[in-house]
């Protein structure tokens, strides 16, 4: 048997063959050990148990196939919160954890400990709508999907990690403008790539086209959400969304045409790009 030493080293240099990001096999043999309660780092010179052994072997050839290591685990991290994941939903991405520390900052601005409603348009996995349900007891949350298997997923992710949120099924605002819910936050992040954009095989191969793809110039969700927000938003909202490094000026101009009294605003991620965009109403 090899040691928790060796078989990092190995399978770092077969990731590496076909540029992988070097911490790969690291960060899933970390996952793997957490699984077993073996305490990775202090026993780095040891044998690896024989079990453990297995598993990262059978979930390595899938890794090295590019299926994405959150599908291999069957869970991925967010907002310090375990989320199950697989092909029905979208894999949470670090960057949207940002916007999440957004939306709380600005709740605490524009609605100091009032209740509040919200809601999360295209939910996937539920990863925004639970962490902000569960980072702020003062919303009341609302998530909609128009997959019912994405819904699913959601649920179970509400259940397990203890949060309050109402999932309801159908196409983008409608489930909400049809029961008359009115919002004082709404939130999404929708499908947002052009559809003749070319991705890794990672992404197109194992996750939902309908969470990725935003019709030719990556902006039909957002049109729809501009031309409807009106029948859901209180006077006193704001919206808040996720989009494309590139799509600041496409989307000023799609606030300007569509919400021409609304406040708007472009925040850039720890990178320094263009990924938020907050719509405010006062």
């Amino acid at each position: 048997m090899p040691t928790f030493k060796q078989l990092i080293h190995d399978a770092t240099e077969q990731c590496m063959k076909i540029d992988l990001p070097e911490q790969t096999a690291l960060t899933y043999l970390v996952e793997l050990t957490q699984q077993q309660r073996v305490d990775l780092y202090m026993n780095m010179n040891l044998e690896v148990p024989k079990d453990v052994l297995e598993k990262f072997n059978a979930g390595l050839v899938r890794i090295l196939n590019h299926e994405p290591m959150q599908h291999v685990l069957g869970y991925s991290w967010f907002y310090g919160y375990k989320f199950n994941v697989n092909s029905n939903v979208l894999i949470p991405r670090p960057e949207t954890e940002e916007l999440v520390s957004y939306i709380l900052s600005r709740v605490d601005e524009m609605f100091p400990n009032q209740n509040i409603t919200a809601v999360d348009i295209g939910t996937g996995s539920g990863a925004i709508a639970i962490a902000v349900a569960n980072e702020e007891k003062h919303i009341n949350m609302y998530a909609t999907d128009i997959s019912v298997e994405a819904i699913e997923v959601a649920k179970e992710n509400a259940k397990i990690n203890e949060a309050q949120v109402e999932f309801l099924v159908g196409d983008m605002l409608q489930p909400i403008i049809d029961k008359g819910i009115k919002v004082d936050v709404l939130i999404s992040n929708p499908p947002y790539i052009p559809s003749k954009e070319t991705l890794e095989s990672s992404v197109v191969d194992y996750e939902p086209h309908v969470a990725l793809f935003g019709g030719d110039d990556g902006l039909k969700f957002y049109r729809t959400i501009f031309e409807n927000c009106k029948k859901i938003v209180k006077e006193k909202s704001f919206m808040a969304f996720e989009m494309g490094w590139d799509q600041r000026i496409s989307m000023l101009n799609l606030v300007h045409e569509y919400l021409p009294n609304a406040e708007a605003e472009v925040l850039q991620d720890i990178n320094g790009k263009d990924r938020m965009l907050f719509v405010y109403f006062k």
